[in-house]
Order: structure tokens, then sequence, then C-alpha cells
């Protein structure tokens, strides 16, 4: 084929007069230089195009081939065709009617198209003759491709990973909008730069890809569009869902456990937290552990051994349980290392306070203005990992002291609860929560109650209690403010206005010390 062309009237009667003849739809995948890659012989209704594997492959690139087939009846490009353009990012596809003399009939065109205000993901020419067909292709595929790049970088984004995040919703009553904006500031919280999120309702997932074929070719076209490489689901996946989806789209696909995991392994910095934060990690791994090349099914039984045996990837795995095996016990160790502090600090006599709540609510900001303390805070989920403990006095010389705790999530990851079960051990000895919630946030009633699960979940929901609504200079409406520390029985502080913190002191001095607080 001359590269400069879509179809040439003689490939186009070839094909047609085949068509014809085996009454089968035909269709050639055509490389820039004009070189059939493959010969494809479907049904009377279509074709299957086969893997393209070994062809270039990236999400901000088309696919390097067009795709010309024919029709037997007069009809336009089928939705499974704008589906095939989308999913392999082809160059451009095109459908050739075979005529009842089998003799090509008009063309039908369509090749995607870069992002617009209207919002539409490609550009379907009408019928035409092959005569009518662009002059010179390869100049317009090229010029297609720099409009796209131009698209792409007037974003400005300098992070590596730019993400789209999706959910699918099958409980209509769910907060599905505050969960994708938890995992926007989730991703945030990692350097990734969010593009676009995506919310599909279904009656159920598809166990295989989560959303609909039809939506995730939407999804792909977006990311060619915005120059995305990255995928994060609002899910925890299987271990066969990420490599179906990361084959079906040929990006890196990721879900909210691994997001959360990657906060937590950049937060840690004691001893203790990179133990949990890795021992979470590994028990996440396990069972992903896929062999993909085949330098990985190598036997490695030698002579004398009995039978093949161990394969690379059950060696990778044994070496996985075995270090899952020493972290637990690095953990056993800490704990017993945290109960002798413990029975230290009870010989003291002095009440503790730990401090609970959901992330990024303001507890690491207010232990430092109640201790006075240096610990790390940003504004960020997880900014904070590891637990510090301080003296806190009262105005009346009473003594506690207060622990900060690593904050909640909803839906935490069961690999994280497990892992980070020797840190909230500190909270059995508590003899006050100090439950810390930002008013501010519109959904902070959905996060009382994912820290209240928590905290059954873990047998110590009957402990002494009193709820802090924190940020309440955010609050422009006063009487509002009232109305919910009345209703939940709370005391309105600003972490960051040390004035603000008298009430709190005093209804926590009432409480250690009711006798004292009376006279």
């Amino acid at each position: 084929m001359p590269p400069d062309a879509v179809v040439t009237q003689e490939m186009a009667r070839q094909l047609t007069e085949l068509s014809r003849e085996l009454n089968r739809q035909l269709g050639v995948l055509l490389s820039r230089r004009g070189e059939v890659a493959f010969v494809i012989v479907g049904t009377h209704r279509g074709i299957l195009i086969p893997s393209l594997e070994g062809f270039r492959s990236s999400s901000a690139r088309f696919k390097g081939l067009r795709l010309v087939h024919t029709h037997l009846n007069p009809e336009p490009l089928s939705p499974e065709d704008l589906s095939d353009l989308a999913l392999l990012r082809l160059d451009l596809i095109c459908a050739v009617e075979a005529g009842p003399d089998g003799l090509p009939g008009s063309v039908s065109t369509a090749h995607l198209i870069p992002e617009n205000p209207d919002g539409g993901y490609w550009l379907i020419s009408p019928p035409q003759r092959i005569s009518d067909l662009k002059a010179d292709f390869l100049a317009f595929i090229n010029a297609l491709e720099n409009e796209f790049a131009r698209t792409q970088r007037s974003r400005k984004v300098d992070s590596a990973d730019r993400a789209i995040l999706i959910r699918v919703e099958t409980n209509p009553l769910s907060d599905s909008a505050g969960s994708l904006e938890e995992l926007k500031e989730l991703a945030r919280s990692c350097s990734v730069e969010v593009f676009d999120t995506i919310l599909q309702h279904r009656t159920q997932l598809d166990p295989k890809y989560l959303l609909g074929k039809g939506k995730l070719a939407d999804v792909i076209i977006k990311a060619l569009q915005m120059d995305a490489n990255l995928l994060i689901f609002d899910h925890e996946l299987t271990p066969a869902q990420v490599r179906s989806l990361a084959d079906f789209t040929e990006m890196k696909v990721i879900d909210r456990t691994q997001v959360i995991l990657d906060i937590f392994a950049r937060r840690a910095h004691s001893r203790e937290g990179k133990i949990q934060v890795e021992l979470a990690q590994l028990k996440y791994l396990l069972p992903r552990l896929a062999t993909r090349h085949t330098g990985m099914s190598r036997l490695t039984g030698g002579i004398g051994g009995r039978g093949p045996g161990e394969t690379k990837l059950e060696i990778n795995r044994r070496r996985v349980r075995e270090r899952i095996q020493h972290l637990e016990q690095d953990i056993r160790n800490i704990e017993k290392a945290r109960g002798q502090r413990r029975l230290r600090r009870e010989r003291t006599g002095l009440p503790v306070i730990s401090i609970v709540g959901y992330t990024n609510a303001g507890k690491s900001t207010l232990l430092n203005t109640l201790t006075k303390s240096s610990v790390f805070t940003e504004d960020l989920l997880f900014a904070t990992l590891d637990p510090k403990s301080s003296r806190l006095r009262f105005p009346r010389d009473a003594e506690a002291v207060i622990t900060d705790t690593v904050g909640f999530i909803r839906d935490l990851p069961s690999d994280l609860f497990s892992a980070f079960k020797a840190t909230l051990e500190e909270l059995y000895e508590a003899d006050i929560l100090l439950h810390v919630i930002d008013v501010s946030n519109r959904s902070f009633e959905n996060h009382i109650a994912a820290v209240e699960k928590i905290l059954e979940e873990i047998g110590i929901s009957g402990k002494k209690t009193l709820r802090v609504f924190n940020k309440a200079d955010r609050l422009e409406d006063k009487a509002l403010l009232e109305i919910l520390c009345r209703r939940f029985q709370a005391v309105a502080v600003s972490a960051l206005q040390p004035e603000s913190l008298g009430p709190l002191l005093e209804r926590l001095e009432e409480i250690i010390s009711p006798q004292d607080a009376a006279r």
C-alpha cells in the first residue's frame, strides 16, 4: 500500500470481491509504511482483531496501525468499530461497503480527536467515495498526533503520575461523591495529579473489569486525550482484575489500598512504623505474586533433588512468607516493649488521654498546641503515622499523659488494620478517648461513624470519650456550630488557636479529677 493513502481502489476491490465470495467481513491492519500487518477473516456480522502485542504501546500515543475492513450491508460504522478504534488506539478505522456485485461502494472513516469543549471522543466522516479520501494520510496522522501532544502539554503538569479516578457504585444511597473526593485527597497525598474522576452506577460490578467495556473505552480515550498514565480505582481490586484491566487498557492500574500503602510507606519514619508498613505491604503483595515472564517458571531443583524442585514463583512466595513471619515476630517484640513502658507509666499514676479521629482531622496539631510539642503536621491525609506521647499540664496543676495515634479512614484495608494493631493497643490503656472531628468537612458525620465502628471492632467503644469539633473557625455560621455541639455533646476548638482550647482543658480536667474541678 502507498503509505500516504488510507486505502487504494485496488485493495478495496480485492477486499470487497473476496468478502462477497466468502460472505464474510474481511479486514487488513496497515502500518504507517503501508505494510499489511494482519489479514483478518471475520463472520458475516463482524471481525475479531488479534492481539497487537509487539506493536508500540503507550497511553499517550496511537498504535501506528489503521484498520480497513468490509461491511456486507449498507451501514455506518458500528459501535464495535468505534470501540476497537478507542481500545486499540488505532490511527484510523475505515469501513468499505461491499456491493452485491462485489465492487466497493461508499466508505466510512473515523479517528480519535483531542480533548475538546464538546467532550467528543472521535470524529466520524460521512460516507464518501474512495477517491474522496484524504490524499496524504501520513501528513494527516502526524498532524493529529501533534495536536494531541499540544493539548496535553497545555496542562503544564510536572507530576510523573497523572491519574484518572474511577468508582463503580451499586448502592444508590451511598456517598459516592464523598468517597471519590477522599480518594482524590489520598492521591494528592501521594503527589499524584488527578486529571478526572469517573463515577458509573451499575446494578452489579463487572467481575472482570468492574465497569462496562463501553465506559472503559471512554476512559482509555480520555486518558489519551489528557495524557493520563494511571488509573486509580476506589475499590480493592483482586489480582485477576488488576491484570485484566492493565492488559485491556495498557495503563498502570492500582486500587485504593495501594494508594494508602504508598502513603504509609512515605510517612513512616520510626523503626516500628517501617516494620508495620512493610508487613502490610507484603501481606498485600503475597496473593498478587504471579508469573508474567518465562524466566519465572525455570526449575531450580539440582542433582540429587527429588522431583522438579521449586519454581521461581514458589521461591518468591516462600521468601515473602518468611519475611512476614520475621516481621510479625518483630511486632510481638515491640508489643512487649510497649507493654513494659505502659507498666512504668502506670506506676506514676498519671491518667492517659488518647487522641483518636479520622485522618487529617487535626490530631497532631492539637497535640502540638496542647503540649507545645513539635510533631510534624501538614494538610494531607496520614501526614503522621508514628505515635507520640507527651505530658499535658492542666490549669489547676493536674497532669496527664496524652498520646496521638494513627488516623482512621473508612474501609481501612484489613492488612493495614492488623499491622497497626500494636499501635492501637495504646487505646486499651487510655482513661479517656479524645475524638477529634473536622467539623468543617461536609462528611464529618460519616467520619464519626467510621471511627466509632473501628473502635467497636477493636473492643474499646465503651471508654469515656470526649468529642472535639476541630477547625471550628472555618464555620461561618456560629449558630449552627452551637447546635452541632449540643447535638453531638462536643467541644468546639481550633487547634491552631491556643486561646480557643480553654473550654476543652476544663472539660478534660472535670473528667479526670471531678473533685478537684468541683473545688
